[in-house]
């Protein structure tokens, strides 16, 4: 009989805060059924397995960045709107480092709200890149970049990869500017 409360909503809202606290990466069934206070068994009627729990993890952390990101962008457009996406970008992977982690992965076809869930924040950076004249294949092209870039960004500053003495976050407004600058000046294609 599964503990009275738990339920797979609460499995996952929990695999996620263990996540943040000991890194994606070292999350396991076992921890988190002893988390949990049940037996690890016990687990399996709330979840079934261990890939299970990391789809849902990564369904999870892509719904709640996007909402962040779709937040960030209202009533804002261009440069301004860049910045406050990449700012709740990296504020999200600073705040839920376990959980950016688990948001990596590519949503699960078979799983309609993860996909909805990319889908929203695909479309919030979308939304800033029309705004910069790009849609089509240019679109795909700049939120690869932008993805690139921010991710690149959030991963190292979060494995202490940057050692140089300057302040870490006048490189991030360094950053997003020169993604305004090249978003601006987008090349035509062909054109290199």
């Amino acid at each position: 009989m599964p503990r009275a409360g738990l339920t797979p909503s609460t499995v996952v809202r929990e695999a996620a805060r263990l996540a943040d606290e000991v890194g994606y990466e070292r999350l396991t069934l076992a921890a988190l059924a002893g988390r949990l206070g049940v037996a690890l068994p016990s687990l399996y009627k709330h979840v079934k397995g261990a890939a299970a729990l990391s789809q849902k993890l990564a369904a999870l952390a892509v719904a709640e960045l996007a909402a962040e990101m779709t937040s960030a962008t209202a009533g804002r457009a261009g440069r301004d709107a860049l910045r406050a996406v990449a700012d709740a970008w990296r504020g999200y992977g600073r705040r839920h480092p376990g959980r950016y982690s688990a948001a990596q992965q590519v949503p699960d076809a078979s799983d309609p709200e993860h996909v909805e869930a990319g889908r929203r924040a695909l479309d919030a950076v979308y939304a800033i890149l029309r705004g910069y004249g790009l849609t089509g294949d240019d679109a795909v092209d700049a939120a690869r970049i932008f993805r690139s870039a921010v991710h690149g960004f959030v991963t190292l500053e979060a494995a202490g990869g940057f050692g140089m003495p300057r302040e870490i976050d006048r490189s991030f407004d360094q950053l997003v500017a020169a993604l305004d600058i090249a978003l601006r000046d987008w090349p035509e294609p062909g054109r290199s």
